[in-house]
């Protein structure tokens, strides 16, 4: 058992125990493994120590969400940095979330394949307020600023954001299917969905057209 941490040190202690709930989440993929015995006893704190910080389990599971999806949020902004443009920055946005997922597979799995690993406070809203749901209609907007899309930025990244969820969650979830190249397999699912979203209002009138014409409307689009 570590010494009790000295006056002032608490903070660095909380961050000791949201990094070991992290790292047992990563190591089980269960997160019923996390428990505050589990944690405290990695961290080498007692238990009470640690309820110092989270009142309870479910508490920490709370933070660890609230991390990982702040980490999310940091690699969309980072991959967008560089592009030339807000169009080609969502691009590398969507890319850079599918393959945020592929290299943190059970804390994906936890905080958005499990149907919610959190009931407390925070977990009907956790998705849509974390900075990278926000960060994404921010580049939506941006897009139609430009002129790529129109209609509600909101409804847009919802649209977008489903594409990019989509093809992460399969991806973590068969990772032994015979998937052709995974990075050029996520690129062109992400590209799929914004030219989709870019195309559909302009191409698609209010009513259905029949086939034949249809594809005579999309070959217009053939440069």
């Amino acid at each position: 058992m570590r010494r009790r941490a000295p006056r002032g040190r608490g903070a660095e202690l909380r961050g000791e125990v949201l990094h070991a709930a992290m790292d047992l989440l990563r190591e089980t993929g269960d997160v019923d493994a996390v428990s505050v015995r589990a944690v405290a006893q990695r961290v080498g704190v007692s238990a009470p120590s640690i309820y110092l910080h989270f009142a309870d389990k479910q508490a920490l599971i709370d933070a660890v969400c609230e991390e990982v999806f702040e980490a999310l949020h940091q690699t969309m902004r980072e991959a967008g940095e560089q592009a030339p443009d807000p169009f080609a920055a969502l691009r590398a946005q969507g890319n850079a979330y599918v393959h945020f997922a592929l290299a943190n597979p059970e804390h994906y799995r936890i905080v958005l394949m499990t149907g919610g690993a959190s009931s407390g406070p925070h977990d009907s809203d956790l998705e849509i307020a974390s900075g990278a749901f926000a960060y994404l209609v921010g580049s939506v907007r941006a897009c139609m600023a430009a002129g790529v899309f129109s209609g509600d930025p909101v409804e847009v990244a919802l649209g977008l954001w489903a594409a990019a969820h989509g093809v992460a969650a399969l991806l973590v979830a068969k990772p032994g299917f015979p998937w052709p190249d995974v990075d050029a397999f996520v690129d062109r699912t992400i590209c799929m969905a914004g030219m989709g979203l870019a195309v559909l209002d302009r191409v698609l009138p209010d009513d259905d057209l029949p086939l034949p014409d249809l594809v005579a409307l999309l070959e217009t689009l053939r440069r």
